[in-house]
């Protein structure tokens, strides 16, 4: 999966550069969504199942800015029945400033993030 977004001011760090818990919030959601897809189209299931974050590491290779639009990218490397491992990237200007690798889980209804969306 592929995605642009744009930061705003309240996403800085400082001058000109982005947060580095924005950077790993916005990989892990991008990662998130990505499971969820692949998990829902593996399954044949007609919606996306609800997932978590079960474990998530990110690595912070150089300064994002905030002045350009950054590209997300993410795909899944491993998957069984109810989750993936997505590794996933974060690009500002055509280099890599970000990446991670994180396990996303399905839960089932009683799950407090069961439908939250």
């Amino acid at each position: 999966m592929v995605c642009e977004w744009r930061p705003q001011p309240h996403h800085l760090a400082f001058e000109g550069i982005l947060n580095g818990g924005i950077c790993g919030a916005i990989l892990d959601c991008h990662s998130n969504w990505t499971a969820s897809m692949h998990l829902m189209k593996k399954s044949g299931a007609s919606i996306p199942p609800c997932t978590v974050t079960a474990d998530f590491h990110v690595h912070l290779k150089r300064p994002t800015p905030m002045d350009v639009p950054l590209h997300l990218r993410a795909h899944v490397v491993e998957s069984s029945e109810d989750r993936a491992v997505v590794e996933a990237t974060l690009e500002a200007n055509g280099k890599v400033t970000a990446t991670c690798r994180g396990t996303f889980v399905a839960v089932k209804e009683g799950h407090p993030a069961y439908h939250r969306w």
